[in-house]
């Protein structure tokens, strides 16, 4: 990092870095439960917070980072990211086509196989608020169901512990019922040896189903640059399969090619909303009701 970033300032105390009076945006990137505190203090401090989901532990919270934002003249974001994945950036554009007909049903998942426990104790221990798959890759998932169509009309919550001497959730399963009959399931767990299609969805006209392909994180982690060509482009063979039905009744069937997904928007959104008060995507009422979900 210092190789590759050497004008890089670094501190020793939260305390420090807020009282630095040049920095106008603080990157809350800590454990969940730091969340809440981390971002209050900068927020009070004159700082914009950007921060890592989920934001806070429940919709007080939530509600209560916004109000000091407000208070203070500042900016609250979350960081959503997974709204710029390959995968997800194609499943919405045909679910938004209209080429499935009239929507039925939709599945948002998100499959591991990870029985050990992770090597982080506060992500593993029952004593450690907000912990556990619900707030680890629920609020990508949630945010998404969001993202695509808005609050749920009603929904219900199912969590258990599936691996051996987990202390914290492990597996949850959401329904969410929408107008017109749309069932939204949203399902997560860490005991899926093969891993389902993580994006489907039927409607009167067609069906949809793509696995989760999108490559930005193993390309950061290896060191690539979003402005690399390739960044965030998935590997030939991982399209989607759209099955559509004719008006004579016959099946259509091609695979239809995916989107390069790219993070560096969430960033441009930020900055946008920063220097020139544009809405950000993820808003406030966004976050509220996603929170609900989790907190349930």
């Amino acid at each position: 990092m210092v190789a590759d970033y050497p004008e890089i300032i670094s501190y020793n105390t939260v305390e420090e870095i807020l009282a630095d009076d040049e920095i106008e945006l603080i990157i809350v990137n800590t454990p969940n439960f730091t969340h809440f505190d981390f971002a209050t203090r900068a927020l009070r401090a004159g700082k914009h917070v950007l921060i890592e989901k989920p934001a806070a532990g429940n919709v007080a919270e939530i509600k209560a980072l916004f109000d000091i934002a407000r208070e203070n003249g500042k900016q609250v974001f979350c960081y959503q990211n997974r709204r710029w994945d390959s995968d997800f950036m194609s499943f919405k554009e045909i679910v938004e086509s209209g080429r499935l007909g009239k929507l039925t049903e939709v599945t948002l998942r998100w499959d591991r196989y990870k029985p050990q426990l992770n090597i982080k104790p506060f992500k593993e221990t029952k004593d450690t608020p907000i912990n556990g798959i619900v707030y680890e890759l629920g609020p990508h998932l949630v945010d998404q169901a969001i993202h695509l169509f808005g609050k749920p009309l009603s929904f219900d919550k199912l969590t258990t512990i599936q691996r051996e001497l987990s202390e914290v959730p492990d597996y949850v399963n959401f329904r969410l019922t929408y107008p017109a009959g749309l069932v939204v399931q949203i399902v997560s767990g860490l005991l899926t040896p093969e891993p389902l299609p993580a994006f489907v969805a039927h409607g009167s006209l067609g069906s949809y189903t793509k696995q989760r392909s999108d490559v930005q994180e193993a390309q950061l982690i290896a060191g690539m640059l979003p402005n690399d060509d390739a960044y965030g482009v998935e590997p030939a063979g991982m399209e989607g399969k759209l099955v559509t039905i004719g008006i004579d009744g016959e099946k259509s069937i091609e695979f239809a090619p995916s989107l390069k997904g790219d993070y560096v928007n969430l960033f441009y959104a930020v900055y946008h909303a920063i220097r020139e008060n544009a809405l950000y995507p993820i808003t406030e009422e966004h976050m509220a009701w996603q929170m609900e979900l989790l907190e349930a």
